[in-house]
């Protein structure tokens, strides 16, 4: 973890509509901010020079949505450098991307499931050593929420192992997908998350779900956390230590008032972990 950041710390996803509010008074609850440059690189002007006052003041991640890591088509190397660009001028702390693709001859505008297979291990691993090597820092990979398996031979489990190991990159662990891919898979989700290896976790997200049947949980971030949710959170600090933890708000935003209220309850849950294992 970076000098400049608390492992217990909550961050929240800014959104553009939030800029007023955060330019005038953050809230002490929260200690960082996450973007995705995608939604930024574009803008220049007032709304540039309002995200630099902000990036300049406090701690900000990157969370990527357009690296295509697993896509059979050519990484993008003018976009890599674009990002690298965006995260060195905003000396962002961390850059994470989901371990999906979102483009095969054209953009597909949704992240798609990579199979499950060995060759796909091998070809992720590559493309993403490749990334690292043109950012000259960590590309930190998150666990995705998926609801097909396409040609699979392996495990989630498995093949999520097996990308961290031969990539040598550092895991972002999203809770909620955990327990959203459980529901959704049949597996149970306190076994997938004991089996995650603590020492690569670079920091958590958290977020709520849509329920559209007892068996079938979208990942909408669109909604408060539940407490199934809460529960594993709180287990994976218990596993694994406590980390800089990220709520993904992206729809039916509530008033800034209510998200610090989750990112206290956030708060709260890191420190009685770090009484009952003092770091």
């Amino acid at each position: 973890m970076t000098d400049n950041l608390n492992r217990c710390s909550a961050g929240l996803g800014l959104r553009r509509e939030m800029l007023p509010a955060l330019l005038e008074a953050k809230p002490a609850v929260i200690d960082f901010f996450e973007v995705a440059p995608e939604n930024w690189l574009p803008y220049g002007g007032k709304l540039q020079r309002h995200f630099k006052q902000l990036t300049e003041r406090y701690p900000f991640f990157c969370h990527g949505l357009s690296l295509s890591i697993g896509s059979p088509d050519p990484l993008d190397i003018a976009f890599i450098k674009e990002v690298k660009q965006f995260l060195d001028e905003h000396q962002i702390l961390l850059y994470s991307e989901h371990l999906s693709y979102c483009s095969a001859d054209g953009h597909l505008y949704d992240l798609m499931p990579i199979p499950f297979t060995e060759e796909a291990v091998s070809y992720v691993a590559k493309r993403i050593r490749q990334v690292q090597d043109i950012l000259e820092r960590p590309l930190i990979i998150e666990n995705v929420s998926y609801y097909a398996a396409p040609s699979q031979q392996l495990s989630e489990q498995a093949f999520l192992l097996a990308i961290l190991e031969e990539a040598d990159c550092q895991l972002l662990l999203d809770v909620n997908n955990i327990y959203v891919n459980a529901v959704n898979h049949g597996y149970a989700a306190d076994t997938f998350l004991r089996a995650m290896p603590t020492e690569r976790i670079a920091y958590y997200h958290v977020a709520g779900h849509f329920v559209q049947h007892e068996n079938l949980l979208i990942d909408t971030h669109g909604a408060a956390i539940p407490d199934p949710v809460w529960q594993l959170l709180s287990q994976a600090y218990q596993l694994h230590g406590v980390k800089p933890t990220l709520y993904e708000r992206d729809f039916n935003l509530p008033p800034l008032a209510d998200l610090c209220l989750e990112l206290a309850q956030i708060k709260q849950l890191q420190q009685q972990a770090t009484q009952a294992r003092p770091l």
